[in-house]
């Protein structure tokens, strides 16, 4: 296969991710078809199982593709001079919205999506989605421990603790949001957010 062959293939096996994505985002993985992903995305049925071997191996890349595209967006996020505190909020309002791009980072996240629902019907899925979590939290440890020592972050609650309680509040309050359709449990897990990296929590249970 030559290099511009090598490209095209990719770009079709992309171009079908891509499209897997936006269906599953709107209907969820049980919810989409196979037939539905071949129509949307104009490719005939040979095509999708020269690339992938079955609906969830097609799941399994999908995700994969997700956290490589969530782990580069997270480096440019993170590529400035703000402190590890400023860092982490600016992650946490992304979330709400991306100013950016205007669009919310909950209402996009397959994690949220697809958890509960494929995490009992594909073991293969589940790992994948939770290596992807606990990269995600273990970078916010690593940034608390810096707020830390920098002091933009004031709580002294073991890093990846709370890395992990702000995430859950924050795939918590995501799910919230889709039942109410509206962004309250989003705003209330940023505030709550804000007071644990403060210390709040911590010097109320002082007193």
């Amino acid at each position: 296969m030559t290099t511009h062959q090598a490209q095209k293939s990719e770009a079709k096996r992309q171009h079908i991710l891509d499209t897997g994505f936006s269906l599953v985002l709107r209907k969820g993985f049980v919810g989409v078809g196979l037939q539905e992903i071949l129509k949307t995305s104009g490719v005939p049925k040979g095509s999708f199982y020269h690339y992938f071997d079955s609906k969830e191996v097609f799941g399994c890349a999908l995700l994969k593709n997700y956290i490589s595209d969530y782990q580069i967006r997270l480096n440019q996020l993170w590529a400035s001079e703000q402190s590890a505190r400023d860092k982490l909020l600016t992650y946490f309002q992304c979330w709400i919205e991306d100013p950016s791009t205007q669009d919310s980072w909950a209402e996009s996240c397959l994690i949220v999506k697809m958890a509960a629902e494929v995490a009992d019907l594909s073991e293969d899925m589940r790992l994948i989605m939770d290596e992807g979590v606990k990269r995600l939290t273990a970078r916010m440890a690593d940034l608390i421990v810096q707020g830390q020592k920098e002091g933009s972050i004031a709580s002294v609650q073991p890093a990846q603790s709370l890395a992990q309680v702000i995430y859950q509040m924050f795939l918590g309050a995501a799910l919230l949001s889709k039942l109410h359709k509206e962004k309250a449990p989003l705003y209330q897990a940023l505030d709550a957010s804000k007071a644990l990296l403060t210390g709040c929590q911590h010097k109320q249970q002082e007193k």
